[in-house]
Parts: structure tokens; C-alpha cells; sequence
């Protein structure tokens, strides 16, 4: 039986099992990062399909015990699936648009008839994915790593500003509530001591949300009749199955397969100090598919991991599977006790702003350091840079996709990541292998095995 280490190292080992009271603290700052963006995707889309609220709270009871589930897969695979890596998973905004589009046209049911599929089709690929990864050379996952972070950077500032949306985005009170958070995490960072250190994130949540409920900004509608103990429904609304619904979704999927990709890369880098394995790579790709399509089946969206969850792990080194294990078994339990749930969803968007803000930029940080672990030869500057270039520069103007059908706008038009993944891959083909003497007998270079 395996001894429980009491010591501090231990957060810093993939394996070593850990004190579980030393455990919580990290699990839950992770679950504080993503908590709302976990259940963001529902409420948008079930607002277009006409879901009603009892309807969306259902779902986003569903929502956290299913991401608490995918979660443990990946730090615990099952057969093939999952990674072993310290990898967060929730509903995924990638899906967002389309199931907007779809939705609105053909109902919810059909939704969620194409999650099943395309989740099966995603998950299939995972388990084969040695005959196509050596595609995603280092510098390509490098590129998808780096847009990862920049495609966040937006997101973590409209937070930070209240919550797109929000009537008073960008008032005083979000700007303090915002700024003394993000000062809080790096007060706290600089002068913690030990492991503690580590908790920067947290104890900068904290200190906003007091700052925030003394200020009376806290929202506790979700209160309103909320159950002490609900359990999750199988099959809550029939899946229907519409061909083009199947195949607009399968190539989302795709889509959030390269970003998986990149999360994945970027753990093992930004955590572990080193490239990721096939092995990992293909469980993280089956475990995001295979979930989506359980996910479907409680009336949910996609699944997969989270790259705020990422930075965050960039940030602090704490990569522990047991410690972040324990983040997991506060979903399932949010998802099962609604009150949980209602709490964690009261923790205003400023707050979380001030935190994200700094760990999405570490994701840009991680990605340049890849970049520069793989070397600045021209050949890879030039798919680094032109990659970037387009996928980060066409998406800010997405009328430039005017002229391609509809599915391509869905997938490409504002998806920054989907079109750096396609040119760095074409450029990896296509460039020769040694550009500085203009010869193509080098082999290209593939995902560690």
C-alpha cells in the first residue's frame, strides 16, 4: 500500500500520493478557475434553443459531474483513455457557435444526437492516433500552444471588465474588484512561503470575493429554490440525427482535437518539463471524445480540457494527480448537491478577470518557450510566425471568409486556433525539411514516443 506523503514536495510529483487536507486547497483553486466558463456554453446555447430554466439547470447539474468524471479519466485512465496528466476538463466554448446555429434551426435534440456521434468519431481517432500524429511536429504543436494563450487573452479581459455582456462592463467597481484580485495573487506570491506559494490563485479569489461582498455585488440568485440533493438525468431530451448537423460537428470536433493537442503538449512543457508522449496524446484525444458522447447522453454539451486549467498549472508547477483529483470530486459533489453549485456560480466575473488574466498570459509564455525549445531555424520561424500571422490576424477580421460556404465560416471565421493548426500543418508538409541549404532529406520530427 502506498505511503501518504505529508510533505510539500509532493504537489510537485505527477504520482506521489498526498495528505488530503493539503490536497483541497489546490483542487479547488482549479475548480474556481473554470467554473464559470464550465457552464457559460449552456447557458448561451440553451438560451437560443429555448430550454427552460429548470431545463438549464438541469443540464448544468449535468454539466459539473460530468466534467468532475472526465477529469478523473484523464488523471486516472481507463484502458486507453484518458492521459495521466494533470488535465482539467469542461464543457467546451469550442461547439458554441454551431450549436447556436443548429440549435436554432433544428431543436436541442438534434444537438445532442451530433455530440454522441462526433464524440464517438473524435474518440476512435484518439485511439489510433500514432498512424497521424507524427503530423503535429513540435513546432506545430508549439504554434497551436502559443494561439491557445492569445485566443484567451480576450476572454480573461472581458472578465476582468465584468463579463461580456455585462450592463456596467468596464465600471470602477469591476476595475477594483479586478485589480486588487490580480494584486492579491502577486502580493501573495511574493511573499508566501513553501507550497503556500502556490495558492496564489485561490487566496486572490478570496480576497476579491470579500472585497466584492462588502461592495454588495454578489449575486445570490442562484439560491432561489435550489434542491439540497438532485440526481442527473439519463436521457433527458431524445437525440435526433440530422447528416449535416453530424458533419458540421465531426469537424468541430477535429477542431478541438488540435486544441487538445495543445493543452496536452503544453502541461507536459509548462508542468513537467518535457514533450509529451503518443501515448498521453492519444488517451487525451480519446478521453475528450469518448466523455462528449457520455456527455450527450445526460443531455450536455462537449467536453474537453480546459486551458485556463492549463495556464494555471503553468503557473504554480502543481501537477499532482491526487491533489487535483480532489478538484474533480468537488464537481461531481456540485453536481449532486446543488448548493455547491449555487456558490461557486456567485463569485462575480471581475474576480475571476483579475485571476485569468495573468494565467492566460503564462499559456503565451509557455507557447514561446516551446517555440524556442524546438529552435529558431528559418524553417521554423517561418511556420511559427506565418501560421500565427494568419490565424490570429484573419480571425480579427472574419468578414475575409465571406466568400467560403457557411461550414467554413463556423469552423475557421473567429477560431484563431482551427486556422493556426491548418497552416502550421501545411507549412510542415509542404516547406522543405532543411530551408537553410535548401534541401529535403531531413526527417520531419513527430511527438515523442
Amino acid at each position: 500500500m502506498e505511503n501518504v506523503n505529508n510533505g510539500t514536495d509532493a504537489i510537485y510529483s505527477l504520482d506521489e500520493r498526498i495528505n488530503i487536507f493539503k490536497a483541497i486547497p489546490f483542487g479547488l483553486q482549479h475548480i474556481l478557475a473554470m467554473f464559470v466558463a464550465n457552464i457559460t456554453p449552456i447557458i448561451i446555447v440553451a438560451g437560443v434553443c429555448g430550454l427552460t430554466a429548470q431545463d438549464t439547470a438541469m443540464v448544468i447539474q449535468s454539466a459539473m459531474i460530468i466534467a468532475g468524471i472526465g477529469t478523473f479519466i484523464q488523471l486516472f485512465p481507463i484502458w486507453r483513455i484518458g492521459s495521466k496528466l494533470p488535465i482539467v476538463m469542461g464543457i467546451s466554448f469550442t461547439f458554441v457557435s454551431l450549436a447556436c446555429v443548429i440549435g436554432s434551426k433544428y431543436g436541442y435534440g438534434v444537438i445532442l444526437g451530433a455530440v454522441l456521434i462526433g464524440g464517438i468519431v473524435e474518440g476512435i481517432l484518439g485511439l489510433f492516433a500514432k498512424y497521424w500524429i507524427k503530423i503535429v511536429a513540435p513546432i506545430v504543436a508549439a504554434a497551436v500552444v502559443t494561439a491557445i494563450g492569445f485566443s484567451l487573452l480576450s476572454v480573461g479581459a472581458a472578465s476582468f471588465g465584468g463579463g461580456t455582456g455585462a450592463e456596467d462592463f468596464g465600471s470602477a467597481q469591476n476595475w477594483i474588484l479586478g485589480t486588487v484580485t490580480l494584486a492579491g495573487c502577486l502580493i501573495f506570491n511574493i511573499f508566501a512561503k513553501g507550497y503556500l506559494k502556490q495558492l496564489s490563485v485561490l487566496f486572490g479569489l478570496v480576497l476579491g470575493y470579500i472585497l466584492a461582498l462588502f461592495m454588495g455585488v454578489v449575486d445570490f440568485s442562484a439560491f432561489n429554490d435550489v434542491q439540497i440533493i438532485a440526481l442527473p438525468h439519463l436521457l433527458p431530451f431524445n437525440p435526433e440525427f440530422n447528416a449535416s448537423a453530424i458533419i458540421g460537428f465531426i469537424l468541430i470536433f477535429l477542431v478541438s482535437a488540435t486544441e487538445t493537442i495543445g493543452d496536452t503538449s503544453a502541461i507536459a512543457s509548462s508542468g513537467l518539463g518535457r514533450d509529451v508522449t503518443e501515448k498521453e496524446t492519444s488517451g487525451s484525444i480519446a478521453c475528450d471524445g469518448f466523455v462528449s458522447s457520455i456527455s450527450s447522453l445526460f443531455g450536455c454539451l462537449p467536453i474537453t480540457s480546459f486551458s485556463q486549467n492549463v495556464g494555471l498549472v503553468a503557473m504554480t508547477k502543481v501537477v499532482n494527480r491526487y491533489a487535483i483529483a480532489t478538484g474533480a470530486g468537488i464537481m461531481v459533489l456540485a453536481g449532486f448537491f446543488p448548493a455547491i453549485g449555487a456558490l461557486l456560480a456567485t463569485l462575480p466575473n471581475a474576480v475571476l478577470g483579475g485571476c485569468t488574466i495573468m494565467m492566460f498570459g503564462t499559456i503565451v509564455v509557455s507557447g514561446l518557450q516551446m517555440i524556442g525549445k524546438c529552435g529558431f531555424t528559418q524553417r521554423n520561424i517561418t511556420i511559427s510566425a506565418l501560421s500565427l500571422s494568419v490565424g490570429l490576424g484573419f480571425t480579427q477580421c472574419p468578414e475575409i471568409f465571406g466568400i467560403f460556404p457557411d461550414i467554413v465560416k463556423t469552423v475557421f471565421a473567429e477560431n484563431c486556433v482551427a486556422v493556426v493548426f491548418v497552416s502550421a500543418i501545411l507549412l510542415n508538409l509542404f516547406l522543405p525539411k532543411n530551408m537553410e541549404t535548401g534541401r529535403n532529406d531531413d526527417k520531419p520530427q513527430g511527438i515523442s514516443q
